[in-house]
């Protein structure tokens, strides 16, 4: 399964592009869960260059911040497998919290 199909990757908004909408309304458009931990990554933002991502976090702490589909590309193996939740539908950080 791929992390991000380039047919969403298209329609996502880049890094820093969504920064002047209100938390509750921001767009969660991408879920992935890790298989063998209870932490969730949610993508609000995209750098198809850098493979960054910037969305909300919940994990040890739940928070905002960056994280690279790169590294999560890099340590998926048996050990640690994040994929992507392919029946989640985008919603707003309001509709999560």
């Amino acid at each position: 399964m791929e992390l991000l199909p380039k047919k969403i990757e298209e329609t996502l908004p880049k890094l820093y592009e969504t920064e002047n909408i209100k938390i509750e309304n921001k767009i969660l458009h991408i879920r992935y869960i890790s298989i063998f931990s209870n932490w969730e990554w949610y993508l609000t933002e995209y750098d198809k260059e850098q493979k960054l991502a910037f969305g909300y976090v919940k994990g040890f702490e739940n928070e905002w911040g960056y994280f690279s589909l790169q590294e999560f590309e890099e340590i998926n193996n048996e050990n640690l497998k994040i994929i992507r939740d392919e029946h989640f539908t985008p919603i707003t950080f309001k509709e999560l919290t």
